[in-house]
């Protein structure tokens, strides 16, 4: 199959490699010139482990090849998929649907036969739709039919998402030809056994909000039992485990911490709240979910000022981890941003090492130095705070960094270390949702 990928950001990158690796014949289109070259040299725009072998060995294999040209590269496409960004819209929260329907409008302008057009991207009900009304005006002649089919990738295993995915979703308004354009496109998948669900095109589109609403409402109740074990002398993650068990609920996603962030959880929870309301139909779990995630952020903050003894002017915090979470070099909405802000206003001094995000961290956060290891953001500081769960932190040598401190203060916003570690190292520690420890 010929398939033409419009966007190569994190979901349209990845697809495209991957629909290559299949066998397909894929053309990876991008008005970013800089972009396409750097890619084609082998520099890769996002970081996510082993993307950059996957493109080269299919563009040397002549599957994989980009362009800045849209009308050479929809040519002769069986299936032409719309991966473009939909960001929360500044001012009301919704999802910002101009680069969609953009794509679809050049789309129309150059497709030459009959095709199918996929939205890949994340797109509240009814974008299908519209990306149909604004393909069918333009251009009567050519026969297409608009598809819904969300990704379900997660950053830092994403290669592996999509080649052994839970489920593959596709939504159609019953086109027998693009239902069989679809079926072929994701053959190659049946040797995993991959069960792939033809549903109606708007269940599609909610499909993926609902998902991720769910995933960070897990999230989000972990973080809140985690205070309540912190107010009652509880183990939030022994409460965690003992409902995890129950196969009804699962262990996923129950891993208290400082809040979510990333490029999905929070701008497609707040599309999905103005979905609901738009709708008359407001899902209010998911407006607290929202609220009460962007008030831990800052109430971290707080808990490491805590555990400096209630004052932060004059300190030096160090921390460890600034992506949102680990195998990314992914800055939105990480939970470190508000973090450093809330420990700035009360006057602290910031040292910061992440293996992979410092260079996009860097312009979010100018007063912060960046360390080139963990050994050195902690050398003179007061606090050592874990922030995101890289593998390179679950092994540290507690006692090196101890002794290398001006006060020896974990603060493991993780619980990665156990408290018996933490205090033969001689660290007084600040967990989330468990008690802390002396040393």
């Amino acid at each position: 199959m010929k398939i033409t990928m419009i966007g190569t950001g994190y979901v349209g990158l990845v697809s495209g490699a991957c629909f290559a690796d299949f066998g397909h014949d894929v053309v990876c289109v991008d008005k970013d010139a800089g972009k396409i070259a750097a890619i084609e040299s082998g520099r890769m725009p996002i970081y996510e482990p082993g993307l950059d072998h996957l493109v080269g060995s299919n563009a040397a294999a002549g599957r994989l090849s980009f362009t800045t040209d849209l009308g050479e590269g929809v040519k002769g496409a069986d299936a032409i998929f719309i991966a473009v960004g939909t960001p929360s819209r500044r001012g009301d929260g919704h999802a910002d649907l101009s680069y969609v329907y953009a794509a679809a409008k050049e789309i129309a302008a150059a497709v030459d036969g009959p095709t199918v057009i996929v939205t890949k991207s994340t797109v509240p009900v009814g974008t299908g739709d519209e990306v149909e009304r604004i393909v069918r005006e333009a251009r009567s002649d050519v026969e297409i039919a608009v598809v819904s089919n969300p990704e379900f990738l997660r950053e830092g295993a994403a290669i592996g998402d999509f080649k052994r995915p839970d489920r593959v979703v596709v939504g159609t308004t019953g086109d027998q030809r693009a239902i069989d354009v679809m079926a072929q496109i994701y053959r190659p998948l049946n040797l995993n056994q991959a069960p792939v669900m033809f549903t109606g095109r708007r269940t599609a589109e909610l499909i993926k909000y609902a998902a991720n609403a769910f995933l960070a409402t897990k999230i989000t109740f972990i973080n809140e039992m985690a205070d309540l074990c912190e107010a009652v002398g509880a183990e939030v993650q022994d409460v965690a485990r003992g409902i995890g068990l129950d196969n009804r609920i699962g262990s996923k996603f129950l891993h208290a911490g400082p809040g979510y962030g990333g490029s999905c959880f929070p701008k497609d929870t707040l599309a999905l709240v103005k979905t609901g309301q738009d709708h008359d139909a407001p899902i209010r779990i998911v407006e607290t979910v929202v609220q009460v995630n962007d008030l831990r952020k800052r109430a971290m903050g707080r808990k490491i000022v805590k555990a400096l003894g209630g004052e932060a002017r004059g300190k030096t915090v160090a921390l460890l981890g600034l992506t949102f979470k680990p195998n990314t070099d992914d800055m939105r909405d990480a939970p470190s941003i508000a973090i450093v802000q809330a420990l700035e206003d009360a006057g602290a001094t910031i040292v910061a090492y992440d293996p992979e995000g410092m260079d996009v961290a860097a312009p979010l956060m100018p007063q912060v130095t960046m360390a080139k290891d963990a050994y050195e953001a902690a050398k003179g500081a007061d606090a050592l705070v874990l922030v995101t769960e890289w593998d390179a932190f679950r092994a540290l040598d507690l006692k090196r960094l101890a002794a290398s401190m001006n006060q020896p203060t974990l603060v493991d916003l993780r619980n990665i270390y156990p408290i018996q570690e933490a205090q033969n190292a001689g660290f007084t520690l600040s967990r989330v949702g468990g008690k802390g420890t002396e040393k």
